[in-house]
């Protein structure tokens, strides 16, 4: 069986990195889209100079048209799009009552409405290959809640809202359907944030940690097994114990 197409929205990120580089190195053909050219040439760049090979392509997740354009070029270079994981994802932050249309749409359309605009471009192909694997990269907020992301936990809610719907859709077309939550992980923006705010965070956390972004990817690897196949419509929080709700 010749490799596998991933596609991973929001792939030059520090969670999208991890998933990207564990994707390629279990022999998936992966793809990201970019916006930033400078910036992403020099992502590729470091990836490469690892032995990783990932295409990236032009595209605004927000914008239904550039999505478009965007599988067609993956799928045109790449073959079809087996693997898709919608991680794309930006914040906001403001109280409701000073929340901006602009900060509510900006966020909306990124991160829930993107999950249309992509996965609407792949769905069709998947169904009629009978098989698929489609992820979600939520968030504890989304599970939670968080004061000052109004925006971004109501997205982030309703990316399990679209797991749970397109799983019980798709199931009989041997695609599932899944959701990733990673509570508070690592990266360079988690990072800059100042050390006593982050001793805060740190200190709610069971584990006594923030999450490395690898243990997001090894979750969403996790989905991608043929042996995961009767796994679908399911949220798979990894956050260190900081939230066990249902």
């Amino acid at each position: 069986m010749s490799a596998r197409v991933a596609l991973v929205t929001g792939g030059t990120g520090g969670i999208g990195t991890a998933i990207v580089r564990r994707l390629a190195k279990m022999g998936y053909k992966v793809a990201t889209n970019y916006r930033n050219e400078e910036k992403t040439k020099t992502w590729h760049n470091k990836l490469k100079g690892e032995g990783i090979d990932v295409l990236t392509v032009k595209g605004d997740v927000s914008d239904p048209e550039s999505c478009k354009a965007m599988v067609h070029e993956v799928e045109q270079k790449l073959g079809p799009i087996d693997v898709l994981i919608n991680n794309a994802g930006i914040t906001r932050d403001t109280t409701f009552h000073k929340m901006s249309y602009q900060q509510w749409t900006d966020v909306i359309n990124t991160n829930l409405n993107a999950c249309f605009n992509v996965t609407r471009q792949v769905i069709d192909g998947m169904r009629n290959r009978k098989w698929g694997r489609i992820v979600q990269i939520s968030s504890i907020n989304g599970q939670k809640g968080q004061y000052g992301q109004a925006n971004y936990a109501a997205a982030k809610a309703g990316m399990h809202g679209f797991t749970i719907s397109l799983a019980q859709e798709n199931a009989k077309f041997g695609i599932t359907v899944n959701t990733v939550s990673p509570g508070y992980i690592g990266t360079d923006m988690v990072m800059a944030v100042p050390e006593e705010v982050r001793a805060k965070i740190v200190a709610q956390i069971p584990v006594g940690r923030l999450g490395e972004p690898d243990e997001i990817a090894y979750a969403v690897a996790f989905f991608l097994d043929d042996k995961a196949a009767w796994c679908t419509g399911a949220n798979l929080a990894i956050n260190g114990g900081h939230y066990m709700g249902w």
